[in-house]
């Protein structure tokens, strides 16, 4: 199966690398800069999963030859020039995979490449990117969801899975993806919005003053977005995003955070925006997803002013 994967940084470049590991047929497809570092050091993963190492790597900065698989693992906000990237690669039988988050991508793809060329997909990973280019897995996880929006396993999907499954990493074929990428968008979207707004891992919120209550507070408004665009509150879900904010040790935080704290471009209207305006669609109130989001926005301006 030719795969493309949009992207060589922490996610793309991670899940490429054990795609490449596998014996997968794998190219890449990123902007000059990557290309060099690539060129010169190599594809390098660090991981306590294993380590890897490749300087022999298929490397493109636009695609001009079908491909029998896409996979999307750019920020959200660089959707619109990385559709452009792959344009070419899309023929009759191809197969597009975004990782991207949030739910608003999977419209504008549908609307560009047409739906039945869609999957769902997620990804769950920490990892970064060193001074020298390589990928660093920051966390014990690295999965991969993805399936048909309308359930079922499909002949396209198991085909997929079968060649994630020969991979180092987590795959799974799901028969609910939009309940999963919902779940997903919620986890991040009370992550981040909490770790931003307070600039601290989720320990040192919690072991502040009113930071649990808060977090719990922005966790229900959450919750009740996903539940009335009709999705389920799953009890094992709930329970394990309180349990989050119990942990005074935990040294989890959003890497929107560290966006921030490097002064790099975040996804403010994808993750959280973008909740809040399904939220208006649905009469839910969400005043401190609210909060949240100015604060975003406005070091979005103080960012755009001192560039």
């Amino acid at each position: 199966m030719r795969t493309l994967i949009l992207g060589a940084g922490g996610t793309g470049g991670y899940f490429g690398a054990r795609l490449l590991e596998s014996g997968a047929d794998v190219t890449f497809l990123v902007r000059p800069g990557r290309a060099e570092l690539l060129k010169q050091h190599g594809l390098i993963v660090r991981s306590q999963f294993g380590d890897f190492q490749s300087k022999e790597l298929s490397l493109c900065n636009k695609a001009e030859s079908e491909f029998d698989l896409i996979v999307l693992s750019c920020k959200a906000y660089d959707l619109e020039s990385s559709m452009d990237a792959i344009a070419g690669a899309v023929g009759s039988g191809t197969t597009i995979l975004p990782i991207l988050n949030g739910m608003a991508h999977f419209e504008k793809l549908q609307d560009r490449f047409g739906s039945e060329k869609i999957l769902g997909g997620l990804c769950i990973i920490s990892s970064t990117i060193g001074e020298s280019g390589e990928i660093r897995h920051l966390n014990d996880t690295h999965t991969l969801k993805y399936g048909e929006f309308n359930g079922g396993l499909s002949e396209r999907v198991k085909n997929i899975d079968a060649m994630f499954k020969r991979a180092n990493f987590v795959s799974i074929a799901s028969e609910r993806i939009s309940q999963d990428i919902w779940e997903k968008w919620v986890m991040i979207s009370s992550l981040a919005a909490l770790t931003t707004l307070m600039r601290g891992n989720i320990g040192q919120v919690v072991s502040s003053p009113g930071g649990s209550a808060f977090g719990e507070n922005l966790l229900a408004e959450c919750f009740a977005v996903l539940k009335a665009n009709g999705q389920e509150l799953r009890q094992a879900f709930v329970e394990s995003n309180h349990a989050r904010l119990k942990d005074e040790q935990s040294t989890l935080a959003a890497s929107m955070l560290r966006d921030m704290e490097s002064g790099g471009r975040v996804e403010a209207d994808q993750i959280i925006g973008d909740l809040i305006k399904r939220a208006e669609a649905k009469q839910i109130e969400t005043p401190n997803l609210q909060i949240a989001y100015c604060n975003l926005k406005v070091y979005e301006l103080k960012r755009g002013s001192n560039l």
